[in-house]
């Protein structure tokens, strides 16, 4: 006899059916009242153990819908790629990209100027509470929740690149933006990290219990210094990140044919 809590033995006997493909992703799991005669259990237990592969983030549930498997359309972003300016682009870096996978991008704008957290400032080498110009976009692939990005410009930046403070976006995109007036990003530093979301970042990005967020921080430097931050946060459960650095050519397979 298993010596795991009932609630538990639930759980995992549903897990490995989900990921033996006997649940599919937008799938209904049976009733609360089903699994407890199935499994000889009360409802208190069974919801118990359906709660934890909600907190997994494996399964979502709806009030008087009941429980049904997590779809997992995960959007594939380059980030090696994004915002190269040697990689053509229609619009801006995230337009082409979402449109070459297929989907369809929409986002919304908001800019403001505002004063830099410590975190921000340390990153572009101003005293922490300067001023600096916030672009803040709200992502969505296909009309469901991608991401948030929110980028920060110094000061001083304004002065020769006045489109920044404009409330709408920028068809190119800022950084091509910027290379026509000669402030060329020639590299960046890119910081990775996970954690579970905000109230705030639940509600923008309609993320269910138990889905982490990935947060991408992008220091953008020119042949002088920091010329923009952006942080971006991603759903966790709807994206993969990949680089692709140096010379791939012994991955394409035609070359050893």
């Amino acid at each position: 006899m298993s010596k795991q809590p009932k609630y538990q033995q639930v759980a995992d006997a549903l897990r490995r059916e989900i990921s033996g493909g006997l649940y599919q992703p937008g799938a209904r799991l049976p009733s609360e009242s089903e699994l407890s005669a199935r499994f000889e259990a009360s409802r208190n237990t069974v919801r118990s153990g359906l709660n934890l592969l909600v907190s997994e983030g494996l399964i979502s549930s709806s009030q008087g819908l009941g429980y049904e498997v997590r779809k997992h359309e995960v959007f594939v972003l380059n980030a090696s790629h994004f915002e190269n300016l040697n990689f053509p682009q229609d619009g801006d870096a995230y337009s082409t990209d979402v449109r070459n996978a297929g989907r369809r991008p929409h986002q919304t704008f908001r800019v403001e100027m505002t004063t830099a957290p410590e975190y921000i400032a340390e990153r572009l080498k101003v005293e922490a509470g300067s001023r600096t110009v916030l672009r803040f976009c709200h992502r969505f692939l296909d009309d469901v929740p991608w991401s948030t990005q929110a980028t920060h410009y110094p000061e001083w930046l304004v002065e020769k690149a006045p489109r920044l403070t404009e409330p709408g976006d920028i068809a190119e995109g800022t950084t091509r933006y910027l290379a026509t007036l000669e402030i060329e990003q020639v590299g960046y530093a890119d910081e990775i990290a996970t954690r579970m979301p905000t109230p705030e970042e639940a509600r923008l990005l309609e993320i269910g219990a138990g889905v982490p967020v990935l947060l991408w921080t992008r220091t953008g430097y020119s042949a002088t210094g920091p010329i923009r931050c952006t942080v971006t946060t991603f759903r966790g459960d709807l994206n993969r990140m990949n680089y692709e650095i140096g010379d791939l050519s012994a991955r394409d397979e035609s070359k050893h044919q």
